[in-house]
C-alpha cells in the first residue's frame, strides 16, 4: 500500500482522531482554554484528519457514505483559514463528540 492508497488515508484519519481524543481524556474544557500547547496540538490533529479526508478521491468517499466527508473537510478548512478566530468550544465538541463517532465508523470500515 502506498501513501496515496485510500485505506492508508483512512488509517491516518483514524490514528490522528484517536490521538486527539486521547489528549483530552480526563481533562475539562478549562484545561483546553488554559493550555496553549494542548490547543495547538488538537488543532493540528484535527487539521490532519481533515486533510486526509480532503485527499480521498470522490469515488472512494462515495463508497463510505456513513463518513461525513464534507463536514470533516469543512472543519479542516475552518481551522486553517480561520486560524485567528478558532472557537475553542467548537474544537472541544469536535474532539469530544464528533471524533469518537468518526473513530467508531473508521474502525468498522477498516476492520
Amino acid at each position: 500500500m502506498t501513501q496515496h492508497d485510500p485505506i492508508v488515508r483512512m488509517r491516518h484519519m483514524l490514528d490522528h482522531a484517536k490521538e486527539a481524543v486521547e489528549l483530552l481524556a480526563g481533562r475539562g474544557k478549562a484545561d483546553l482554554k488554559g493550555n496553549r500547547l494542548l490547543e495547538l496540538a488538537l488543532v493540528r490533529l484535527v487539521e490532519i484528519v481533515g486533510e486526509a479526508a480532503a485527499r480521498m478521491p470522490v469515488e472512494e468517499q462515495s463508497r463510505y457514505p456513513s463518513i461525513p466527508w464534507k463536514e470533516i473537510v469543512g472543519m479542516r478548512n475552518r481551522l486553517v483559514h480561520g486560524y485567528d478566530v478558532i472557537d475553542l468550544d467548537v474544537l472541544w465538541d469536535t474532539v469530544q463528540i464528533d471524533l469518537p463517532q468518526l473513530i467508531e465508523e473508521l474502525e468498522r470500515v477498516l476492520c
